[in-house]
C-alpha cells in the first residue's frame, strides 16, 4: 500500500464527508433520530474538514491520520449514545458500520505511515 497516496485520498474523503455533514445536517439528524442536534453534526463536519485539510497539507505525517482515528472515536461515541436511544434504527446502525469501516482504513493507513516514517505511536495494552 502506498500510505501517502491513501492518506491523500482519505483527506479528500474527509473534506467531502464534512461538507455533507454540514450541508445535510437536518436530513442526517432526522435519519439518525437526532433532531435538535444539527449543530453537533455541523461541528463534526467542521472537524472532518479540518482533518482532511491537514492530510492534504501533510499526507506523510502519521499524526494527521491518528487525528482522524480520534475523530472516528468521537463519532462512534456519539452514535453509541444514539443507539441506546433508538436501538432499532437501521440508518443509525448503517452509520455505525460506515464509521467502523472508515476507522479500520484510518488505522491501517496511520500504522503504514508510522512504519514508513519510523514515528510509530506506542500501542497501549
Amino acid at each position: 500500500m502506498n500510505a501517502k497516496s491513501a492518506a491523500l485520498g482519505l483527506g479528500i474523503f474527509s473534506i467531502a464527508l464534512g461538507l455533507t455533514e454540514i450541508i445535510g445536517a437536518r436530513r442526517i439528524a432526522q435519519a439518525l433520530d437526532a433532531e435538535g442536534h444539527e449543530g453537533v453534526l455541523k461541528g463534526f463536519g467542521a472537524r472532518e474538514i479540518v482533518a482532511g485539510l491537514g492530510l492534504l497539507q501533510a499526507p506523510a505525517h502519521s499524526s494527521r491520520m491518528w487525528n482522524r482515528v480520534g475523530g472516528d472515536g468521537l463519532d462512534l461515541a456519539a452514535l453509541g449514545v444514539l443507539a441506546v436511544k433508538s436501538p432499532r434504527n437501521g440508518a443509525l446502525w448503517g452509520a455505525i458500520a460506515f464509521v467502523v469501516a472508515a476507522t479500520i482504513a484510518d488505522v491501517a493507513v496511520a500504522r503504514a505511515l508510522d512504519a514508513e516514517t519510523g514515528e510509530a505511536l506506542p500501542l497501549v495494552a
